[in-house]
């Protein structure tokens, strides 16, 4: 069934970007494991899928024991006392989305003196709402302390969309950060081949069409125990 899931998936997202005149090689998918089990996440493995991800460290830890051989991003923001574990758990952290994190960050990777570690800009295009990230008046600076850091690599932007609003407010979101992330690159400030990561089981092939190069899913792929 996971197998099923995910061919269903990657049908969707081919769908969505040929509607954007674009290829669905050109977007990556990460199957969000909160709702995985180790056989659906075996299953997942073995039908294709390499990228997952978490947005809690210690579930992280856990189903990375499962698949080490798979690239891990880690999905939520990342509290001080967790810093440590979550960036030897990952490959990838998608939610940086202040400066206080970015400096816990850089004082673990220092200690290790490592190679520099790449994230995704949490961008709030509604912070109203209370939840974390950038906005987008504060976005620039952001960029900047990431570009000045020795130990980070800004390999790109994130967003999370307002749930149950219009499709046209959906796109307005979607649309806004795509394109703050093309001044970005066209500024030499993001690579060319710099990750915007939008959508997610709900949303994602409305964000594809809107420029997503990364979507994130979850239950769609793994939906929870009680609804299989």
């Amino acid at each position: 069934m996971t197998a099923e899931r995910l061919a269903e998936i990657r049908r969707r997202i081919d769908q969505a970007a040929e509607k954007a005149a674009r290829s669905g090689e050109e977007v990556q998918l990460v199957a969000v494991a909160k709702t995985a089990t180790p056989e659906t996440l075996r299953e997942a493995w073995q039908a294709g899928q390499r990228l997952f991800g978490h947005n809690r460290v210690q579930a992280l830890e856990e189903h990375r024991a499962v698949l080490p051989q798979a690239e891990w991003h880690l999905l939520g923001p990342l509290q001080g006392k967790k810093v440590r574990r979550g960036l030897a758990a990952s490959n990838l952290f998608q939610a940086l989305g202040e400066s206080r994190t970015l400096g816990r960050m850089e004082r673990v990777l220092d200690e290790q003196d490592a190679a520099p570690y790449p994230v995704l800009l949490q961008v709030n295009l509604h912070p109203e709402d209370g939840r974390y990230g950038s906005t987008l008046e504060n976005l620039d600076a952001l960029v900047d302390e990431v570009l000045a850091s020795q130990r980070l690599h800004c390999a790109g932007l994130m967003t999370l969309a307002l749930a149950n609003v219009a499709d046209s407010e959906l796109r307005s979101i979607f649309a806004s950060l795509h394109r703050r992330f093309q001044d970005l690159q066209s500024e030499g400030r993001l690579a060319p081949n710099a990750l915007l990561s939008m959508g997610m089981s709900a949303d994602f092939e409305t964000a594809i069409e809107e420029g997503a190069n990364l979507v994130r899913v979850g239950r769609a792929i793994f939906p929870s125990p009680t609804a299989d």
